[in-house]
């Protein structure tokens, strides 16, 4: 990705779309929503990761590299991730906003 479009995409400029959350799939105590990021007819991983921190329920948001030309392979993808990221960080991912 070139330095102009990585702003843009940085900062919501065209070319992106806003993400839609897929329904929750649970996975060890946490919720997981796909919402794979649309960019110029790629999609870019990424979605929502939710649990309860401190008796509150956090949702943070996580952004991969990994691009898909199919719309369910990066769905298929999003979830994929959510887990390795669950798998490796815990609880310790709610006190974040942004992975």
């Amino acid at each position: 990705m070139a330095l102009g479009k990585l702003f843009k995409w940085l900062v919501g400029g065209a070319g992106t779309a806003q993400p839609e959350p897929t329904e929750a799939v649970d996975y060890k105590g946490f919720s997981i929503e796909a919402a794979p990021i649309n960019e110029d007819g790629k999609y870019r991983t990424a979605g929502f990761i939710s649990g309860e921190l401190d008796g509150e329920i956090r949702r943070v948001q996580f952004i991969r590299a990994d691009q898909n030309a199919d719309l369910q392979a990066a769905i298929d993808h999003s979830l994929v991730k959510a887990r390795q990221i669950i798998d490796e960080q815990g609880k310790n991912l709610l006190s974040k906003t942004h992975l």
